[in-house]
């Protein structure tokens, strides 16, 4: 299993209240999740206008893949031109899954063809 992980830092141009920056950045989180099924949440700046910071994640069996559904995710938030990316980061990690045994539907499998 891969579970790929991506922060990206926003600057958000002419937003004067939290109340507009919370508007972008919700639009931006929903596109998100609609496009790319990952998962999204400000993680940080919360309390400043102008400023967030999105952690976004992705699992998956090819890590390849991953990254790449992270690294999409980049640059369509840059393409909407709704905040302008400052920095962004995209990490993966293979967390192995032979040492956890047979899954419960292998048993199954195993008793129908006896």
């Amino acid at each position: 299993m891969v579970v790929g992980a991506a922060l990206i830092e926003l600057h958000v141009h002419g937003s004067h209240s939290l109340k507009e920056k919370r508007g972008v950045v919700q639009s931006i989180k929903g596109r998100l999740r609609n496009r790319f099924n990952v998962a999204v949440a400000e993680v940080g700046g919360q309390d400043t206008w102008q400023r967030a910071l999105l952690g976004l994640g992705a699992v998956g069996s090819d890590r390849t893949r991953v990254r790449k559904v992270l690294e999409q995710s980049i640059e369509f938030v840059e393409q909407l031109h709704l905040a302008e990316v400052l920095n962004s980061e995209v990490e993966c990690l293979v967390l192995p899954h032979e040492g956890l045994g047979a899954a419960p539907w292998d048993d199954a499998e195993e008793e129908e063809e006896s």
